[in-house]
């Protein structure tokens, strides 16, 4: 490991604890930023509503540290929009965000138009399929934000367990982000979580960054967030232990092949492989190939868009 990564890890590493919420609520009246909370979702209607709930009582209404509360609806086919407004989210659905860009699917998608309907200076990210939530998981990665004006991005970290056994989640991240960010930008290297769906970011970084549509975007936005802001502004929190519905292989697969495209991207910006993964299922005849598209689309900054441009000016 670098020296100089060792060195972020002694000054840009803490836990939730080191910051306790009447301590954040007093840096946030201080500092007056206002903090959006976005929830990207696609049919997830058995966990949203707990999460929800538990980020209006523990960060709205008992200590004043979230302004806005938003669920970006991907077009799921059951009740995940019904229950995220009553359990007393705003809901608003991909597509009825920036209609003149025809929408595609992914997660990066939906957080690069998730900045077209939030208004606050500060905008955290959580996945909408977490399990035991915690309200932590806000608090930790917006409470550096708050308190140190040289902290622009921060990315929760956790334990992630996966069939009862303790830290084998995160496939992907062993398997493929990890070699990928020590051996080509080792500065990345201390990030425990670097794919975790759990994260914060001042608006004034977000809107200047690109935003890959798919499951390449946590890499994309951390490495781009390096070479925009530097590695002393990027952090990470830890909030204890992250549970939610894991992937198959097959999943992970696709996944990992999304990431691999965003990082080479940003390697070559040149030349790129044929973007579509061949994977096997066993079928009545033995093995057949399933070929899957690998998400090569990007979204501008949003700063470059006409709409945010004319919607900061009002």
């Amino acid at each position: 490991m670098l020296e100089e990564v060792e060195h972020w890890l002694s000054r840009r590493s803490w836990s939730v604890a080191d910051r306790p919420r009447d301590r954040l609520a007093a840096a946030k009246r201080a500092g007056g930023a206002s903090v959006s909370v976005v929830l990207p979702a696609l049919d997830e209607e058995g966990t949203v509503g707990e999460i929800v709930a538990e980020i209006r009582r523990e960060l709205m209404e008992k200590v004043p540290l979230v302004d806005e509360l938003v669920v970006i609806d991907s077009g799921s086919g059951d009740r995940t929009a019904e229950v995220a407004a009553a359990a007393g989210a705003k809901v608003v659905h991909r597509d009825a965000i920036l209609p003149r860009v025809p929408a595609v699917p992914g997660k990066g998608e939906v957080l690069w138009r998730s900045l077209l309907v939030t208004g606050g200076d500060i905008v955290a990210f959580v996945d909408a399929d977490l399990r035991d939530f915690s309200a932590d998981f806000v608090s930790g990665i917006v409470g550096p934000l708050l308190t140190d004006p040289d902290v622009a991005f921060v990315k929760a970290m956790y334990d992630r367990p996966l069939a009862g056994a303790a830290g084998q989640g995160g496939r992907v991240t062993e398997l493929m982000a990890r070699p990928l960010l020590n051996m080509h930008w080792p500065q990345l290297a201390g990030f425990v979580q670097p794919l975790g769906g759990e994260y914060a970011a001042r608006r004034s970084l977000l809107e200047r960054l690109p935003f890959p549509v798919g499951y390449g975007v946590e890499l994309g936005l951390l490495v781009d967030a390096l070479h925009t802001v530097g590695l002393d502004a990027l952090a990470q929190v830890d909030v204890g232990v992250r549970r939610h519905r894991h992937q198959d292989g097959q999943a992970l697969g696709r996944m990992a092949a999304a990431i691999y495209r965003t990082a080479q991207l940003r390697l070559a910006r040149g030349h790129l492989v044929r973007p579509e993964l061949t994977q096997f299922v066993r079928g009545e005849h033995g093995f057949e190939p399933r070929t899957h598209p690998v998400d090569t689309e990007e979204r501008p900054p949003m700063a470059d868009i006409a709409e945010y441009a004319h919607r900061r000016v009002a």
